[in-house]
């Protein structure tokens, strides 16, 4: 059935690390209603043992671990398993089965630790799905902040920051907020680089050189936009009331305020791909996993996300 056939979305969870809180978040999904059918993606004698029971047959994609599982400690010998799982659902996505995928958090230290290159779900998704310039978004607390670069060293950033570089991240920005949030004219505030926005070129030249002359060549596609704003008054609610979303220019310039604001309950959403991706604002919780105290909090708003994402596209 296609997706324009179906009366409900259907939405892919992967149940990240099987070694941390993933499949118990996920398994709880299971017995709530969404307004969407759940598909779980994942070892299904793992999620059954997280759920307590067994789970009809078309709730698990099936993709069998590699070695026993053991809540709050990592196998390295299970880092295909983790790439496995994510190559199912996105596969299943591309081809129309699953209307968007919901990912529980992976260990990247664990993949790496397995001899695999991995920076995480976003440039993974990304090479995986033939997407040119993904972009990080977070949205929380009445906020959504998209991010010019990601996991980068803070000493690397500038040297990141071209013209190019962010009119293509924000053409993207602006394209799924239309597409994906149904936000019909986005108005995004730009951050500037640098403490006061350099401050004339007093304090960085980032914004004169780099910054400013994007932003002049977006606006002439017809983008509202609106900076270089200093990145310590960007987030005052006067201005937030007449925007959309925030555009930062580094990982940490942004999300601590929105982590602030949501912690728990915030989502990951990957612009720029073919298909609807969102995950948790957390990790994987090595700590929690196998306790029964892990707070779903955060899985839930992504699954809440993604099913009015989807919906939105159907419109």
């Amino acid at each position: 059935m296609s997706r324009d056939d179906r009366s409900r979305p259907v939405i892919a969870v992967s149940s990240g690390e099987p070694a941390g809180v993933g499949p118990e978040l996920c398994a709880v999904l299971l017995g709530e209603d969404w307004g969407a059918d759940l598909v779980l993606v994942g070892d299904r004698f793992l999620l059954e043992r997280a759920a307590g029971h067994a789970l009809p047959g078309d709730a698990v994609l099936h993709v069998p671990l590699a070695a026993a599982a053991i809540p709050g400690r990592l196998d390295t010998a299970n880092a295909r398993y983790v790439l496995a799982m994510l190559d199912a659902a996105i596969d299943e996505c591309r081809s129309g089965r699953f209307d968007a995928l919901v990912t529980a958090p992976v260990h990247k230290g664990v993949i790496n630790d397995a001899g695999i290159p991995f920076t995480g779900h976003t440039e993974y998704l990304a090479q995986r799905c033939g997407t040119p310039q993904p972009v990080m978004l977070l949205a929380g607390g009445g906020l959504r902040v998209a991010l010019a670069t990601t996991h980068l060293p803070l000493k690397d950033v500038s040297a990141a920051l071209t013209v190019d570089r962010l009119v293509a991240v924000t053409r993207v920005l602006d394209a799924d907020l239309r597409a994906k949030f149904g936000i019909e004219r986005p108005r995004v505030l730009v951050c500037g680089l640098n403490p006061h926005a350099g401050e004339g070129g007093h304090l960085g030249r980032e914004e004169i050189e780099v910054i400013a002359p994007a932003i002049g060549r977006l606006r002439s596609e017809g983008l509202d936009l609106t900076g270089p704003v200093p990145a310590d008054t960007v987030f005052l609610p006067a201005r937030l009331a007449d925007h959309d979303a925030v555009l930062a220019m580094y990982h940490d310039q942004g999300l601590p305020v929105l982590k602030h604001a949501s912690f728990g309950h915030a989502v990951n959403v990957t612009l720029g791909l073919p298909i609807v991706r969102t995950s948790v604002d957390h990790g994987t919780a090595l700590e929690l996993a196998g306790t029964g105290r892990a707070d779903p909090g955060s899985l839930r708003a992504a699954l809440a996300l993604a099913v009015e994402m989807c919906e939105t596209r159907r419109r």
